[in-house]
């Protein structure tokens, strides 16, 4: 049996990154033996990614966007102007994906989708809920954000449509909720969960 002298790096997503070698393999397996631990395993980032589905290859772009940037929970959320299907199993796919070629220890939680009145009616209101909200007076988002004193976040990306009017209401109207904009431009809501990852993870995350 050919052994692989190329050093392999293994995670399971609860024990830390391992260093591994090939042990044997055959057309239909391959055992590898862990030779040692190279890196411990870090805690899930504690910011949660809320996002209305879009077209399939958006989608996987924007997933795996997200568990680059930190998120470390993905929850689908249905709106009125929602028009990309929920696969589950292609999000955790994703996430996965991402989480191996970047070497992310801690592998994003992938919940069921759920219509955004029922999320907003069970929200955690210890945990501060920031939208990006395009109809914003201004087109500073830090003012916003630094004006925010929880710890627990989340982020909530509407559809290609963007919010109702009646959504962006009631949003509005919660107390745990934090409108922000994204700057003079019109962003597509792939960009847009990108560019507002950042901004909070520069702002008040852990950038």
């Amino acid at each position: 049996v050919q052994t692989c002298a190329l050093p392999i790096f293994v995670f399971n997503g609860r024990d830390g990154e391992w260093l591994a070698r090939v042990a044997s393999r055959s057309k239909k397996a391959v055992r590898l033996e862990a030779i040692k631990q190279t890196r411990p395993q870090p805690p899930t980032p504690d910011l949660w990614y809320c996002f209305a589905p879009l077209k399939v290859g958006r989608q996987d772009y924007l997933i795996q966007k997200a568990v680059e940037m930190g998120a470390g929970l993905l929850q689908p959320v249905l709106t009125q102007h929602t028009q990309g299907k929920i696969t589950t199993d292609r999000i955790r796919a994703n996430a996965i994906e991402a989480a191996e070629q970047c070497g992310v220890l801690a592998v994003p939680e992938v919940r069921d989708a759920q219509k955004l009145d029922r999320l907003l009616s069970d929200w955690d209101k210890g945990r501060r809920l920031i939208f990006c909200d395009e109809d914003s007076a201004t087109n500073n988002p830090l003012p916003a954000l630094r004006s925010i004193a929880e710890k627990s976040l989340a982020l909530l990306v509407g559809p290609e449509g963007g919010f109702s009017d009646n959504e962006r209401k009631m949003l509005r109207s919660l107390p745990f909720v934090t409108a922000i904009p994204l700057g003079p431009r019109i962003l597509r809501a792939d960009t847009a969960a990108v560019a507002a990852l950042a901004v909070i993870q520069a702002t008040i995350g852990d950038w």
